[in-house]
């Protein structure tokens, strides 16, 4: 499936649906305003403003579809997911457009704006809703029967694995999935699913599978007495874009964790590393780069204060660049002032300490206002980072943490911070013990990650700079 395509169909379609039904706004606007429906057209196309609406305002609306998360997860769409979504997204549109660009028209009648803001909103919102759900329903006709569909592995190879892929098979509506085959949890002399479904190998090849054949959906069906393997296998995947679903316990049942959408899919428990709502990933981003863009032209003089600074603390150059592992396992250079004497890491990674001697007069000042850190702004520019999210590390170091614990690589989910609640909580790690202990904060923050919570990280760092109380 051609996801960059699909996304493209939509994106033209919206683009094409804001600008038809600002046209025809338009001219329903002039016409009123005229009283003259014959000269009405001559008028519109000799209005500036209307060629301004059409370029701006399907603009406007492709921010804010791109904002909102429109485009995310572009083959699972629900057609009334996608008309609630349309008709929510559409009023916050048509109450901005309206105050921005109708509001100062002259009216002989208040109720003139109540009707101009009825017409924009049915106009847009039906011609954008028809455009969508014609879309979303071919690409559900073709799921259903099967002409497209998810490529699938299901991690077991006996009876559940079997009981699970006879079910989805035999569903008369298609469940989106394609097996492409299945790894196995535990070595046996035969597998009952392997008269099905090729043999892939162990789940230990899972990560290398996912890539290489494109998956995008793990079905985890192991025996009870494989269940010790379940934990293992999820860390294994945790960290790629995979959709990772678990057949569930009477327990799970009884519990309420079984969650499912259609009436005749097969109940299953979605594991999932969504840690926040498409809008507010995109939102995070917005302001990252606002936020990022603003504090490099404020900070400009203290960019220049830290630059001499470093300069005449010791011989070297200003910036010191090092190898660390951002978002998806992904290796990027992070910028910092130099802070410590050149040569002081050569062969072996070290991390610094409290009294670390490596560390220059003028470098241990910027690490306590945390100074050294500031030029990773360009860093978030760029898109290699946030300004919040988990410290990233060197690979060296994340080979030791995983051996301990596994659940680390979660962090890699997300984009690494130039600050984080790890970082505010507990400050710079020492050793691998020291950074086991701050990743239970980083952890927290996954599971509590919101734009509210990004605010007061924020908040908690400038204190601890202007405080001067960092490492």
């Amino acid at each position: 499936m051609n996801k960059k395509a699909q996304i493209a169909k939509f994106v033209v379609a919206d683009l094409f649906s804001a600008a038809l039904a600002w046209s025809i706004f338009f001219f329903l606007r002039k016409s009123d305003e005229m009283h003259a429906m014959n000269d009405t057209l001559q008028i519109v196309l000799g209005d500036a403003k209307f060629y301004f609406g059409v370029a701006a305002v399907p603009a406007f609306w492709l921010f804010l579809y791109l904002i909102s998360g429109s485009y995310h997860n572009i083959y699972r769409k629900a057609r009334m997911s996608e008309l609630g979504q349309t008709l929510l997204i559409t009023l916050i549109g048509v109450i901005v457009i309206f105050f921005a660009l109708i509001l100062d028209d002259v009216i002989q009648s208040y109720k003139n704006y109540y009707k101009l803001f009825f017409n924009l909103f049915l106009l847009h919102f039906f011609i954008t809703v028809t455009f969508r759900l014609i879309l979303t329903s071919r690409n559900l006709y073709k799921l259903k029967r099967r002409i497209i569909g998810f490529n699938t592995i299901i991690v077991g190879s006996n009876g559940n694995a079997i009981s699970i892929y006879n079910e989805i098979e035999s569903q008369p509506q298609s469940a989106f999935n394609k097996f492409v085959g299945f790894v196995h949890a535990v070595k046996y002399p035969s597998y009952k699913l392997e008269r099905h479904i090729p043999n892939l190998g162990h789940f230990s090849n899972l990560r290398h599978l996912i890539m290489e054949m494109n998956i995008e959906e793990v079905i985890i069906a192991t025996e009870r007495s494989e269940h010790n393997t379940i934990e293992q296998i999820i860390s294994e995947i945790e960290d790629t874009d995979v959709l990772i679903k678990v057949i569930p316990d009477m327990q799970d049942f009884l519990l309420g964790t079984v969650k499912t959408t259609s009436i005749y899919q097969t109940p299953l428990i979605q594991v999932s590393f969504d840690f926040m709502p498409p809008w507010q990933l995109n939102t995070k981003r917005f302001l990252d780069i606002i936020l990022s863009a603003l504090a490099i032209v404020v900070l400009s003089p203290v960019y220049l204060f830290c630059m001499v600074g470093v300069k005449m603390s010791s011989k070297g150059p200003i910036f010191y660049t090092q190898e660390r592992i951002g978002l998806s396992g992904k290796s990027f250079l992070i910028p910092k002032f130099r802070s410590m004497f050149v040569g002081a890491e050569d062969g072996t990674p070290m991390l610094s300490s409290k009294n670390d001697s490596r560390v220059t007069s003028f470098g241990r000042l910027m690490r306590k206002t945390r100074l050294d850190e500031i030029p990773q702004f360009f860093s978030v520019l760029i898109g290699d980072m946030s300004l919040v999210g988990p410290r990233p590390e060197r690979q060296y170091f994340i080979d030791q943490i995983t051996q301990r614990a596994p659940h680390y690589r979660l962090l890699l989910k997300v984009k690494p911070g130039i600050t984080s609640w790890g970082q505010v909580k507990y400050g710079y790690a020492e050793n691998i013990d020291q950074m086991i202990e701050r990743l239970k904060y980083d952890i927290l923050y996954l599971e509590n990650m919101t734009l509210a919570m990004d605010i007061k990280i924020m908040a908690y760092t400038l204190l601890t700079v202007m405080k001067g109380s960092g490492q």
